[in-house]
């Protein structure tokens, strides 16, 4: 098993472990993208090769790397920066709403 994965199953599961323990909401958006970037790592390492290349303009190689995983990373931290935006947008209506950012108080607040 390589040290990549391992880091990546520590990193998932420290983000995990801030989502599910911590009631601040800038606490949780920050474990949560923790757990985003661990998987962004492992997608990055399916496609690694060592001394590979990309398969571009040239018949001369001869070991490739597979862009789809690469593509697929980039699409991820994309679509992982408008979400955060989107959470902290969503973070201080609730704070200027219920003056907290404690999720319990804010349950407790709203119900």
């Amino acid at each position: 098993m390589s040290i990549i994965y391992l880091i990546v199953i520590i990193l998932f599961s420290l983000g995990l472990y801030t989502v599910l323990t911590y009631k601040n909401l800038i606490k949780i958006i920050i474990g949560i993208n923790i757990m985003e970037y661990s998987l962004i790592l492992l997608l990055i390492n399916i496609g690694y090769k060592v001394e590979g290349t990309a398969p571009i303009l040239n018949s001369n190689y001869k070991v490739i790397v597979d862009p789809i995983p690469q593509s697929l990373a980039l699409t991820a931290i994309v679509i992982g920066a408008s979400i955060t935006a989107l959470m902290l947008f969503l973070t201080i209506k609730l704070n200027k709403k219920y003056q907290t950012l404690d999720i319990s108080k804010i349950r407790r607040l709203k119900g």
